[in-house]
């Protein structure tokens, strides 16, 4: 813990008369020297672990705090409760949970070093700037937003300017007083601050992450503000993986960029992706893995590595298997995705009863009327028959998680809840009139 509170006191004494930290919702704001001043001045809270909660500055004092008084900081999203657990060994001083986009939230622990490193990484491969003050909207107990709001400030001198909230008029509100800003956003918010034409002119540094990143969005974001939106993948257990850091759209929305500085990449036998890195986590905690240990992370995700380019071909998990052939539900979701009435969709599959047919495809859809026999045509051109979703549920949106994400293992669930007993009626008809 000392190194990152050195680190920081470092900051604070080269930047002192700097700005450093703007909460908007308060209209409060302060210098590097005021920061490290009020700091300081945090009252000592009881226990081993420091919880900083919430959208604030108090969450910036809390993390000082922490780093300050030697505990264990482990950020919190508001009204997330944390499971008792024996504290990590003790040369770890972070714990982050995980986003349960695969149905599991698990604990992972880090060092001071894993995660400085994951700061630099970012630093370096952005290219983020102090003149540039990072416009905080999303969650800062998130990897994301602590790696990518709260470290550059404390360990970089980055200023931050915290939103009171990410909807399109406090944005916009939020920006006003700035030249320059870089924002991070995920791509549901991009979509959202498009439509509303909310998007600041001042912003010269764009990023999304927490969910992939469709291109309608990006293009049409350069488009009508030639403004990039840059693809940024990472994953909770090892921070940031790979870096879009092209000057205009992509054309392949499977396509992540390259990895960041100081990552190093490789594919295990089955295809899933394997990231090297001084970043990466310790250990999961308490339930250690050979999934996350000595520097490395063996990810789920199938991937080709290709002139330096990283591209994501889906889920081993998520496969679905369909008369003794697997198509991983990624490929048919983007191909759905290019369906202009399609605004949303997750793609998984549901078992159907027999083990020779495998499992069903099911499509979950947010769109404009467009008639389900419209769209497996369309999906016809595109893909082989047996890849086409079987079933189709329609809903007004998809709603993500807070990070971002729209969980397949959730929609899944939920599904299954819902539709399981017309699903078995319906296959045992389709069977009764293959007999006769």
């Amino acid at each position: 813990m000392t190194m990152l509170y050195d680190t920081w006191r470092r900051v604070a004494q080269a930047r002192a008369s700097a700005f450093a930290l703007c909460d908007v919702a308060t209209g409060r704001s302060w210098t590097f020297a005021e920061l490290r001043t009020a700091a300081e001045r945090e009252d000592r809270a009881s226990g081993a672990l420091a919880h900083p909660q919430g959208s604030s500055a108090s969450f910036i004092f809390q993390t000082l705090a922490a780093w300050r008084d030697g505990k264990v900081l482990c950020p919190l999203e508001p009204g997330q409760a944390f499971a008792s657990a024996p504290l990590p060994p003790a040369h770890c001083v972070h714990l982050k949970t995980t986003s349960a986009s695969t149905g599991v939230a698990r604990v992972i622990a880090f060092t001071a070093e894993q995660l400085a490193a994951d700061a630099e990484n970012i630093m370096t491969t952005m290219g983020l700037r102090p003149d540039w003050p990072n416009l905080g909207v999303i969650s800062m107990a998130h990897s994301y937003g602590f790696s990518n709001l709260v470290l550059p400030l404390l360990l970089h001198g980055v200023p931050l300017i915290v939103a009171a909230s990410p909807l399109p008029e406090a944005l916009r509100r939020a920006a006003e007083r700035w030249p320059a800003l870089t924002l991070a956003g995920v791509p549901a918010l991009w979509w959202a601050w498009h439509e509303a034409r909310a998007i600041p002119a001042n912003v010269r540094l764009a990023i999304s992450a927490g969910a992939p990143l469709p291109l309608a969005v990006e293009q049409a974001v350069f488009a009508t503000r030639a403004l990039k939106i840059h693809n940024f993948y990472g994953s909770s257990e090892c921070g940031g993986i790979a870096y879009d850091g092209t000057d205009e759209p992509r054309q392949d929305t499977t396509c992540v960029g390259r990895p960041l500085h100081n990552v190093a990449l490789s594919l295990n036998d089955e295809g899933c992706l394997r990231v090297h890195s001084r970043a990466v986590g310790e250990t999961y905690w308490p339930e250690t893995s050979p999934v996350l240990e000595r520097g490395c992370f063996q990810t789920c995700d199938l991937a080709e590595l290709k002139n330096g380019l990283v591209f994501l071909r889906g889920r081993a998990g998520d496969q679905i298997h369909v008369a003794g052939r697997k198509v991983s539900p990624d490929l048919i979701e983007n191909a759905l995705k290019r369906h202009p009435a399609i605004r949303e969709c997750v793609v998984f599959g549901v078992p159907s009863g027999q083990a020779e047919r495998g499992d069903i495809i099911v499509a979950c859809i947010a769109t404009t009327e467009t008639r389900d026999e419209v769209l497996r045509q369309f999906l016809l051109a595109e893909l082989p028959a047996w890849q086409v979703p079987r079933e189709w549920w329609r809903l007004q949106a998809l709603a993500a998680n807070e990070r971002g994400k729209i969980s397949r293992a959730e929609w899944r669930g939920r599904f299954l809840e819902q539709y399981r007993p017309g699903i078995e009626a319906a296959e045992s008809r389709r069977d009764r009139r293959t007999l006769v």
